[in-house]
Order: C-alpha cells, then sequence, then structure tokens
C-alpha cells in the first residue's frame, strides 16, 4: 500500500519522491523514540536514506548534527535566484554545518527539494553581516567566482573550517562581497561558455572540499 501523505512539518510525501520508499512497518513497531508513528503506519515515501526511514524529522536533523562537516556555505539572495534552492540540496547531501542566505529574506526553495528541513538555514542582512558573523566564528570566508586574479580552486588547500561564498547566477558576486571575502577561488573551464551554472559550481566546490577532508564511507 503507497504511503498516505500527510502534514509537512511531520515528513510529509516529498515532491518529486511519487513511488519512493517503504510501505507500512510490519507489527509490532519498533521500541524507538526516534521513530514517527504516522510514518510506521502509512509508510515512508520521503527521499532519506534507508537508515533514516521512519524516522521523525527533528530526530534526523539531531543526528547529522553529531558528524556535520565544519563547511558553510553562503549565498547571496538579491534576486530571488532559484538556484538557491539547488545550493541547499547540494550542501544537505554533503552536510555542510549551515547554509546562510545573503540578501532577501525569503528564497526560491523549489529546488531544495524539501531538504532545508533537515539543515540549519540562517539569514544574514547582507554581505557585511556574513562576513562579521564569520570573523566571531573565526571561519575564513572564500568566494567562488572566476573574477581577474582569482586562485584556482583546483590547486588551493581549503581550510577545514571556513565558508564558501556563491553569487547570484548570471551577476556573480556583489562588489561588496567580493570586498569582505578573504580570497577568491575559480573553477576552470576549457569550453566557450562564459560562466558555469551557480549551482554546479557550489556542488564542484564542495566536493572539493570534500575530497580534501572528509572520511569517505
Amino acid at each position: 500500500m503507497p504511503a498516505a501523505p500527510y502534514d509537512d512539518a511531520t515528513g510529509a510525501r516529498e515532491p518529486g519522491d511519487e513511488g519512493v520508499g517503504v510501505g507500512p512497518h510490519p507489527i509490532p513497531w519498533p521500541d524507538d523514540p526516534r521513530l514517527d508513528p504516522h510514518l510506521l503506519e502509512h509508510g515512508d515515501a520521503r527521499n532519506v536514506v534507508d537508515r533514516y526511514r521512519y524516522w521523525r524529522v527533528d530526530a534526523i536533523v539531531a543526528d547529522l548534527d553529531t558528524r556535520r562537516h565544519p563547511f558553510h556555505v553562503a549565498i547571496e539572495n538579491l534576486a530571488h535566484d532559484f538556484n538557491i534552492g539547488s545550493v541547499v540540496r547540494t550542501a544537505n547531501a554533503f552536510n555542510a554545518a549551515s547554509v546562510r542566505v545573503v540578501g532577501r529574506r525569503r528564497w526560491n526553495r523549489r529546488g531544495a527539494m524539501v531538504t532545508d528541513r533537515y539543515l540549519h538555514v540562517e539569514h544574514h542582512d547582507d554581505a557585511r553581516a556574513l562576513a562579521a558573523w564569520a570573523a566571531v566564528e573565526g571561519l575564513p570566508l572564500l568566494a567562488v567566482d572566476n573574477l581577474p586574479g582569482s586562485v584556482p580552486l583546483e590547486t588551493y588547500d581549503l581550510p577545514r573550517a571556513c565558508v564558501l561564498l556563491f553569487g547570484q547566477e548570471g551577476t556573480g558576486l556583489s562588489d561588496e562581497a567580493r570586498l569582505v571575502c578573504d580570497a577568491t577561488l575559480s573553477i576552470a573551464q576549457y569550453g566557450s561558455t562564459r560562466s558555469i551554472n551557480v549551482g554546479a559550481a557550489a556542488a564542484i566546490a564542495m566536493h572539493a572540499w570534500i575530497r580534501q577532508h572528509a572520511d569517505l564511507p
């Protein structure tokens, strides 16, 4: 029997996940406080790895918190860029410490596919506010943008604890963001296009951090 959709706050069927997941759990149910009775009864159609099947959302977040990677992801939200959702989804996949939305508080969540439930998403009014927070936390602020004078990401030793900052699709980083960053990193390109999609750039940069610092499964 397919899982029944229910309120998003408790872990409803997620967009694009039709046919994904498991059905109702066999009786008797496991005696585990992390499990959601509704999911046990109706099944779990969420886009989560198998270890989190039937878990409550808050229990998943608490477990992820025990092993978050110490890099943060920040992205400027100056024009309600739909790519922010894609960046958030990738940050979830690599278990980033947090996502920092810079600029407009409201952001386009469609591309996130509700993965923001499992992340700590924070807001900063502008790039200077982000830089002030990073300074207090002792985190270098690293811009990722193909700008003159930038350092190739492919040869850069990323700090284990850091903030990776991305700009808007098309316009790239704002002038203010460029000024407050400790370094600007570029991604090598070999074709005719002037730039790559910011969601793709963010995925490349995050994976570069993973290759340098993460323990492989």
